[in-house]
C-alpha cells in the first residue's frame, strides 16, 4: 500500500451470472478504480487457469489463451468486460478477476465467484399414474418426472393451487441419463380423498418444475369426483300407478262410456231399419 495512500487500485464490483444457459453467451463483469495508479494488467481466470489478459501497452491489449469449455469473443471483451460465446456445461466454474497496477507499487486486487451452466429440459415436466375419475375414500398415486437436465430440475406438487402436504410427497429421486450426465427427477404425490379435496367437483393436481430462476414449467390435470346418478326420467314414467288409484277410476269410467255409446249406436242402427221395412 502507497504510502499516506496517495493511490490506491480498488475493485469496485465483480458481475459474473451465477447461472448460464447452454448454448447462450454469458458477460462477465470486473469493475475497478485506479485512484491515480496505472493500470498494468487485467487477468481472468477459470478454475485456476488464465484463459484472457488486457495489458493496455500491449500491441494487441487483449489476449486468449486456450482452455477447454472457455471460448471469449474478443470483439466484444474489453478491459473490464468478457464475453464468453456458446458456453456449454464444462464452462462451469470458479471465475477470477485480477486487477495490477504498475510501477512501483505493483498493487494488486482480485476477487472471484462461481458460474454454473445450465443445461434446460427441452420438454415439460409429465404426470404419470393418475385416474380420471376419484371418489372420497379412493387414494391418489400419481408420480411427477422432470424432462432432463443439468442440474436436475426442482419438483413441488400442488392440490388445487395451493402446496401440497410435506408428508403427501414420495421423494424425490434423481436419475442419470446418457453420457452428457443429464438428470431427471421423480416426485410422488399420494394421499387419501376427501371431501376438501373437491372444488365444484373438481380437483385439481399440478406439478411445478424449475431450474434457478432460468425455468419454470408446469403441468396440470383435473380428475372429478363421482357423482351420484339420478333415477331415469323413463323409468319414472313407466311406473304402475297403485291399484285403486285415480288412474284406474278415469280408466274404468273411459271403458264403461265406449260400452255405452256403441249400445246407442246398435240401437239407432235397429231403429232405421225396422222404419225403412216398414
Amino acid at each position: 500500500m502507497p504510502v499516506g495512500g496517495a493511490v490506491c487500485l480498488r475493485l469496485v464490483d465483480i458481475r459474473i451470472p451465477s447461472h448460464a444457459v447452454r448454448n447462450q453467451s454469458a458477460r462477465l463483469e470486473c469493475h475497478f478504480e485506479m485512484d491515480g495508479e496505472t493500470l498494468y494488467s487485467v487477468k481472468w481466470y477459470k478454475d485456476g487457469n488464465e484463459f484472457y489478459r488486457y495489458v493496455p501497452r500491449d500491441m494487441p491489449q487483449t489476449q486468449a489463451f486456450p482452455l477447454p469449455g472457455v471460448t471469449v469473443d474478443m470483439h466484444n471483451s474489453t478491459e473490464s468486460v468478457v464475453v464468453l460465446s456458446s458456453v456449454q456445461l464444462s464452462s462451469t466454474g470458479i471465475y477470477r478477476c485480477e486487477v495490477s497496477g504498475e510501477a512501483p507499487f505493483f498493487e494488486t486486487v482480485t476477487d472471484h465467484q462461481k458460474m454454473t451452466v445450465v443445461a434446460l429440459p427441452e420438454e415439460g415436466p409429465k404426470i404419470s399414474g393418475g385416474r380420471p375419475r376419484y371418489q372420497v375414500g379412493d387414494t391418489v398415486r400419481v408420480n411427477c418426472t422432470s424432462g432432463k437436465s443439468k442440474p436436475a430440475a426442482q419438483l413441488n406438487w400442488m392440490i388445487n393451487g395451493e402446496s401440497a402436504d410435506p408428508k403427501f410427497l414420495r421423494g424425490p429421486e434423481t436419475i442419470t441419463l446418457g453420457r452428457e450426465g443429464l438428470e431427471s427427477t421423480i416426485l410422488g404425490l399420494e394421499f387419501q380423498v376427501r371431501h376438501k379435496h373437491f372444488k365444484r367437483g373438481n380437483m385439481k393436481l399440478k406439478c411445478l418444475a424449475t431450474i434457478a430462476t432460468l425455468y419454470l414449467v408446469s403441468n396440470e390435470e383435473s380428475v372429478e369426483g363421482e357423482r351420484p346418478q339420478k333415477a331415469s326420467v323413463l323409468e319414472s314414467r313407466g311406473t304402475a300407478a297403485p291399484s285403486g288409484s285415480r288412474a284406474d277410476r278415469v280408466q274404468a269410467a273411459s271403458s264403461q262410456g265406449s260400452v255405452f255409446l256403441s249400445a246407442s249406436l246398435s240401437g239407432l242402427c235397429y231403429g232405421l231399419l225396422y222404419m225403412s221395412s216398414r
